[in-house]
């Protein structure tokens, strides 16, 4: 099968920031299944793993990345229970395995999900790893009662990015909480209320936008962008007992202690824990995907598909990493094969 690589990490203006090889089609044993992908979409986890895997070596066989994708099922191992040949899946993959940058992969089947039926392949390959994590940010992390918690506000810090994208859509359309988000560009605020939230504030001035919208402080705060920049902010805005999520990350250590006077409840997201470790809920992502594919095929959630790069080939990674790059991607970009 065709795969596409890389053997040290390069730029990606670099001739062999990818290349592409043949490798054979691996074998679906235990619990795994083999899936001929009709479509990826690139995140910026791709981009950062591209950039620091394999900095000052060079690799023997070349890695290959890339985590969501749909496809359908070839071939199932002896264990495998929630899918048949012929199924069509869609899913977000595993970082400690080989990823989706190839016609066929193997995948755990406690974390694929079948398809959303309405969807176009492209449409539902920009879902998975965007849709868990603001999934598990909401419902797994915060624990959002959707009956106790209704009315109540977030604030979603980068609201056009893939997560932030999913995350208004969850936040109003299934928990009816109050949705500020930020984005600075025209483009980026009409796509935010496009997808639902309630207000769009500039991240440039946080504390004032906000407050100038009418909330002195929220109930909840997720971070998809930079915790580092924003944590005076948001521990200003966060409500007493209140609760912030962070996808982020950190360089250096975060003042947790300016939470303590207001009992503020802090957590980090990763959308890998569950597969990383085996987790004995591993099977939950299975289960969420699949309500996600419910809800995009009855219209409660759309896709954040919003742009689509035509074939397999180097030259369209390459691209798609340009784009996620260059920090003003809306929504998802996807290949289709």
């Amino acid at each position: 099968m065709k795969a596409i690589g890389f053997k040290t990490s390069l730029p990606i203006n670099e001739s062999e920031s990818f290349i592409e090889f043949e490798t054979p089609i691996p074998e679906a044993k235990g619990r795994d299944i083999l899936v001929k992908i009709k479509a990826i979409s690139v995140n910026p986890v791709d981009f950062k793993i591209r950039q620091n895997s394999a900095k000052d070596t060079i690799l023997e066989n070349p890695k290959v990345i890339g985590w969501d994708a749909t496809g359908t099922v070839e071939a199932i191992g002896e264990g495998v229970t929630f899918f048949k040949p012929g199924d069509e899946v869609y899913y977000a993959g595993d970082l400690t395995r080989s990823g989706s940058n190839s016609e066929y992969q193997l995948i755990d089947e406690r974390i694929a999900g079948l398809k959303p039926v309405k969807l176009s392949s492209a449409e539902a390959a920009a879902m998975p790893l965007t849709a868990l994590t603001a999934w598990e940010s909401l419902y797994d992390r915060i624990r959002m009662n959707n009956q106790k918690d209704n009315g109540k506000s977030i604030l979603v810090i980068g609201g056009a990015g893939g997560v932030g994208s999913i995350a208004i859509q969850l936040a109003k359309k299934i928990s009816g909480l109050k949705v500020i988000t930020t984005a600075s560009r025209p483009e980026t605020k009409d796509w935010c209320k496009a997808m639902g939230a309630d207000v769009v504030v500039d991240h440039k001035n946080l504390v004032e936008e906000v407050r100038a919208a009418g909330f002195k402080e929220v109930d909840f705060i997720l971070d998809f962008v930079d915790l580092n920049s924003y944590w005076d902010d948001l521990v200003e805005l966060i409500k007493p007992q209140g609760h912030i999520v962070s996808i982020t990350g950190s360089a250096s250590p975060i003042a947790l202690n300016k939470l303590k006077n207001k009992s503020v409840t802090f957590s980090w997201e990763l959308m890998y824990t569950r597969s990383m470790y085996q987790t004995d809920d591993m099977e939950e992502q299975h289960h969420i995907l699949n309500k996600l594919a419910s809800l995009l095929d009855n219209g409660t959630l759309k896709t954040t598909l919003n742009t689509t790069l035509k074939g397999f080939t180097v030259e369209n990674l390459k691209e798609a990493h340009r784009l996620l790059e260059s920090g003003k991607t809306i929504g998802k970009v996807v290949i289709e094969y």
